[in-house]
C-alpha cells in the first residue's frame, strides 16, 4: 500500500518487547505479525480454528485504535474490567489520510453487555424494544444496522469478531453483502470469523491463521471451506451416522 493510502489503518506492525514466552506472543501468528507486520485492506476478513489467535489479535487492532475491548465506538467504554491480552501495547497503526476517526467495534462474545450499556445510555441509540427481549441475532443486526448508517455518512473503522454467532444462514449472506457494500462507500472493515458464508465476501482480502502463522489465501483455499464441503457431501465421514 501506498503512504497516501486513505484507509483508517494501513498497516500494523510490531514494537519490540522484553519477554515474547508467554501468551500470546507464543502463538504463531502473533509472532508472525510482530516480526513481518500485516498489511490491511479495505475489507480484511481473518479465518482460522479456535485458538489460532485470530480473535486476539482483532482485538488488539480495535484497542490500538481506541476501541473498548467489551465491544462499542471510540466514544464508548461499557466496562473497565480488564481481560484482554497485552498485545495491543505491543503494535503500532499505520494510518492513513482520511477523513474518519471513527470506529465501533462488535464482538459475539461481549454483546449481552455492550446491549445493557446501550440500554442505560439511549442517547447512544434508543431501540424501539429492548435488545434483551429480542433474539441474539436481530439485536446484532439492530445495533449493526444503525452504526452502518453513521459509517456509511462518516467513514471510519468497522471491527468485527465472530459476527456470525447467532445469526442464520439467511442473515449471514446478508451481512457479507452489507459488507461488500461497506467497502464500496469507503468504510474499512476488518472482521474475524469462522463462516465459509462470511468469508465469500466479495473484494475481501482473507487471511488464514494457523500453527505456523498466516498466509493470503483465496476462498476456495480455506480449511473451513474444505471441512463444509466434506460434512455436506457425507455427515457419516465424520461419524454422524
Amino acid at each position: 500500500m501506498t503512504p497516501f493510502s486513505s484507509l483508517p489503518v494501513r498497516e500494523v506492525v510490531g514494537e519490540p518487547g522484553t519477554d515474547d514466552r508467554a501468551w500470546p506472543f507464543t502463538l504463531p501468528p502473533v509472532a508472525q505479525l510482530l516480526n513481518q507486520g500485516l498489511e490491511l485492506s479495505e475489507l480484511t476478513i481473518l479465518v482460522g480454528e479456535n485458538g489460532v489467535g485470530k480473535s486476539t489479535i482483532v482485538e488488539a487492532i480495535a484497542m490500538a485504535y481506541g476501541l473498548s475491548p467489551e465491544g462499542g465506538s471510540t466514544n464508548m467504554r461499557p466496562s473497565d474490567r480488564p481481560t484482554e491480552s497485552p498485545l495491543h501495547e505491543r503494535i503500532r497503526l499505520v494510518r492513513g489520510i482520511t477523513r474518519s476517526r471513527w470506529g465501533y467495534f462488535l464482538r459475539a462474545e461481549t454483546m449481552h453487555g455492550l446491549f445493557t450499556y446501550l440500554e442505560d445510555n439511549p442517547s447512544m441509540h434508543a431501540p424501539e424494544t429492548s435488545y434483551h427481549e429480542r433474539s441474539h441475532g436481530q439485536a446484532f443486526a439492530e445495533v449493526l444496522a444503525h452504526k452502518l448508517v453513521h459509517m456509511v455518512r462518516s467513514g471510519g473503522f468497522l471491527v468485527l469478531d465472530e459476527p456470525e454467532a447467532g445469526l442464520s444462514l439467511s442473515s449471514q449472506i446478508n451481512l457479507a453483502h452489507q459488507l461488500a457494500q461497506l467497502r464500496t462507500d469507503g468504510v474499512q472493515v476488518l472482521m474475524a470469523t469462522h463462516s465459509p458464508v462470511l468469508s465469500a465476501t466479495p473484494g475481501a482480502q482473507i487471511i488464514e491463521l494457523d500453527d505456523e502463522g498466516f498466509q493470503p489465501r483465496r476462498w476456495d483455499e480455506l480449511m473451513v471451506v474444505a471441512l463444509y464441503r466434506r460434512f455436506l457431501a457425507d455427515p457419516a465421514y465424520f461419524g454422524l451416522e
